[in-house]
């Protein structure tokens, strides 16, 4: 009798193959098919060796490799080519079968996807995988979507290659149709916020602190080791520390300032829109790395007035170590509520601390402070925000001062601070006993009868402005 695959890949390109390496290493018998046979070759001659694949020139060899439920995850470009895999492979499988689409896929394609393939009979399970090339080889965080059913057959693999933290697989069934995907483009909208911020604290520490990036590296190596310490915090320090072989000079200083980016930030910040979150620090990192791309703009406007930075010394570290930790759990605070949202949005009932659970090892975003937002999800699921948690209000009352300071500082020396300044925006927004959305909803009704609420009776209201200004209902 011919072995069969437990699970298949197609799609061998560095995340898939890693990941088909990842599952072979722990004993899976693994289907694995390219597009280009000579891929799938080279995969199995170089490493053969670390368990069983199963190889196949054609879409119906592969498809026959697999036991029932056939599980096959497709690892291709997002968008047109994942439509074409599906297409191929979806004619080829019987029902109860499943395609585990591993990309970074929209979530909305995913949701369409789901339900065409489910009136086939097939499961669509929609599947992030955070934690890059490395990741997929040795354990990365990975968030399915899909059927339940589907997690049944499916879950016990990927559990069982994802990351641990004391024995914890870093994996767990997010919710249906496009949930996972969901969850990992908001992972990767946190990323950016970031990124944006830890860019943020070394430019200030260069410029208005006068350190060398080979001191600000053993800077971030310190933070590494406390309550900031997390995978991003980690790789600042060794991009910091590095030294271009080339020219003697630190690295950083031989790197076009020109941040590139691939569109899930930006899909994280337009979805927060249609669900009404207020997700200023992911945009605001968005908007960051567009402003870094405008050479044009930048070079025509490089002649603007300002002041000039000088070393202003002090406890500039330590402020900034504090601006950073607010910031971040801004960042975090936004993401998770607007998980919250689409949850509610689509009727995915998504754990938030099963998310900070999974999100602990594994993933881009790893840090220490995940734990605590495991804890404070679950004592309150149905938490508002991460910033009335008791810790985290702690935390952040006891850096605003530093925090203040910072910002103040950043405007003063004329240092682009966007990510420290909005997060504490946002963080007096939400404390504000008073908006000035009373004035906005005053004009909105005096220019186009949108009406208003008042603060001492229920009912909606207008005022005749262009009559005698009294009120009637609206």
């Amino acid at each position: 009798m011919t072995a069969k695959a437990q699970i298949g890949v197609t799609g061998l390109a560095v995340m898939g193959r890693n990941l088909a390496r990842n599952l072979a290493r722990h004993g899976h018998t693994v289907a694995v098919h390219n597009r280009s046979y000579g891929r799938t070759k080279e995969l199995v001659e170089e490493f053969g060796h670390e368990g069983t694949f199963l190889p196949a020139e054609t879409a119906e060899q592969f498809v026959a490799s697999l036991e029932r439920p056939r599980r096959v995850v497709i690892m291709v470009k997002a968008g047109k080519a994942t439509d074409a895999v599906i297409d191929e492979f979806a004619p080829l499988l019987e029902e109860g079968d499943m395609i585990v689409d591993a990309g970074n896929a929209h979530f909305a394609d995913t949701r369409r996807r789901e339900a065409a393939l489910k009136e086939r009979g097939l499961h669509f399970v929609g599947t992030g995988v955070s934690g890059g090339e490395e990741g997929a080889l040795h354990g990365p965080a990975i968030m399915p979507g899909g059927s339940k059913e589907s997690y049944e057959a499916l879950g016990p693999l990927l559990e069982d290659i994802a990351a641990k933290v004391d024995g914890e697989p870093c994996c767990a069934h997010v919710g249906p149709d496009g949930a996972g995907h969901f969850v990992k483009m908001v992972h990767n909208g946190i990323e950016y916020a970031d990124m944006q911020l830890i860019a943020e604290a070394y430019d200030l520490l260069r410029q208005a602190g006068g350190h060398s990036p080979a001191e600000i590296a053993e800077v971030f190596r310190g933070w590494n080791s406390g309550r900031l310490g997390s995978y991003l915090i980690e790789i600042t320090a060794e991009v910091l520390g590095h030294t271009d072989a080339a020219t003697g000079q630190a690295f950083v200083d031989v790197v076009l300032d020109q941040a590139q980016q691939k569109g899930t930030g930006s899909w994280t910040v337009q979805t927060a829109l249609d669900l009404g979150v207020p997700v200023s620090g992911i945009a605001e990192a968005v908007f960051a790395r567009a402003l870094s791309g405008g050479a044009s703009v930048r070079e025509a406007a490089a002649g603007l007035p300002g002041p000039t930075p000088s070393v202003v010394g002090g406890s500039l570290v330590e402020d900034v170590e504090q601006a950073l930790f607010a910031s971040k759990i801004v960042a975090y605070a936004q993401g998770f509520q607007q998980i919250q949202a689409a949850s509610a949005e689509y009727g995915w009932d998504i754990d938030p601390g099963a998310m900070a659970r999974i999100w602990r090892d594994g993933c881009i975003i790893r840090a220490k402070f995940l734990e605590h937002i495991r804890v404070a999800y679950d004592k309150a699921p149905e938490l508002q925000s991460l910033l009335v948690d008791d810790y985290f209000l702690e935390a952040v009352g006891g850096a605003q001062e530093a925090w203040r300071r910072v910002v103040v500082t950043a405007a003063q020396q004329g240092i682009p601070a966007p990510g420290f300044a909005t997060a504490l925006a946002y963080y007096d927004g939400l404390r504000a006993k008073r908006l000035p959305a009373a004035l906005i909803q005053g004009q909105r009704d005096f220019f186009g009868a949108h009406t208003y609420r008042r603060t001492d009776r229920e009912g909606s209201f207008h005022v005749l402005w262009a009559g005698d200004r009294s009120e009637v209902e609206g």
